[in-house]
């Protein structure tokens, strides 16, 4: 399809679940809304030597914060992930072929325009990354490309934070969650990106953030999206404004808040770090795979704290697959 198009008619949709896509019944399945992206991972252990060469190990591969969680939670034990995103022709098969692999239901929308969103994460020494984002295909993601029906046997929705960024994916995020409210089915948001943030104001992100329940800004950005500089502080205050609020602390863990309050302090487990690309997102998936199995919020953070510490032994965002 060229340009915007309509959920469906530019879908690739096989993967779990049935053949013809409709629900078996219940509603246990997990619907990530949200970005696909082609990872170039390059490892530098020295600084980079401005001007000229600064040797690298460097690999292209599957990523997106959206496609990440995804492929996080169907590992840790969420049995229906489905997710809806936007590439471009140049990658759209390759990309589809991945998420399959990792037990993934695709969904995704092929832009003839648009290439497939690439991002060139530069991890130094101490395994903490700098990105380079060419958003491409993923901000046109739009209205038309969502449907009432993408939310049949779901019981949970998320949203990457990256389509908060633009006025065009705006629009699928409020007909999205709109949708969702309308069913009951609980609405999760990763505000993604603390420099975005700041770019777009955090007055309009909680304003397109209105009606989501769940909450899951790592430090930097619960920090901006209330100006209160104690991590704590924020977290409780920003529980005011949504009914369950996890910021993710990296190596600290996470902190779990909810009326006004923090009401869990969950640690993580050691790990040797040797990439944090994708660690947020892994702690999605883990965190949200276990809220669809019953968790309650603290146990469902030390899932996501378990999921963040086997994330950042490994290069790139996804777990490894069979």
């Amino acid at each position: 399809m060229s340009g915007a198009g309509s959920a469906g008619a530019g879908l690739a949709t096989d993967g779990p679940g049935r053949p013809d896509g409709k629900d078996d019944g219940g509603a246990d399945a997990l619907l990530i809304v949200g970005d696909v992206v082609t990872d170039v991972v390059a490892r530098h252990r020295t600084p980079l030597a401005h001007g000229t060469d600064t040797a690298a190990e460097i690999r292209t591969l599957p990523g997106g914060a959206g496609a990440n969680a995804a492929c996080w939670a169907a590992a840790t034990g969420c049995a229906d992930v489905r997710l809806l995103g936007r590439v471009g022709t140049d990658a759209a098969a390759w990309h589809g072929d991945r998420l399959r692999a990792a037990g993934v239901r695709p969904l995704l929308v092929v832009d003839d325009d648009t290439p497939t969103a690439t991002v060139v994460s530069l991890v130094d020494a101490s395994a903490e990354r700098t990105f380079l984002t060419d958003s491409g295909a993923v901000l046109r993601l739009c209205a038309a490309d969502w449907s009432d029906e993408l939310l049949d046997g779901v019981g949970r929705l998320h949203l990457s934070g990256y389509l908060f960024f633009a006025a065009t994916s705006r629009q699928v995020v409020r007909a999205a969650v709109e949708s969702a409210v309308a069913r009951g089915v609980p609405v999760s948001v990763d505000p993604a990106s603390a420099g975005f943030l700041a770019h777009l104001g955090t007055e309009v992100f909680l304003a397109s953030a209105d009606g989501v329940g769940v909450l899951l800004p790592n430090a930097d950005e619960a920090r901006l999206l209330t100006g209160a500089p104690d991590v704590e502080k924020a977290a409780a205050e920003l529980s005011r404004r949504f009914p369950l609020v996890v910021v993710t602390l990296g190596p600290g863990g996470a902190l779990v808040a909810a009326d006004g309050a923090v009401t869990a302090r969950v640690p993580t487990r050691p790990a040797r770090a040797v990439d944090s690309t994708g660690a947020g997102d892994a702690f999605n998936g883990g965190f949200l795979a276990a809220l669809l199995t019953g968790a309650g919020p603290a146990a469902a953070a030390a899932a996501g704290c378990r999921a963040g510490a086997l994330a950042v032994a490994l290069t790139g965002g996804r777990p490894p697959v069979p």
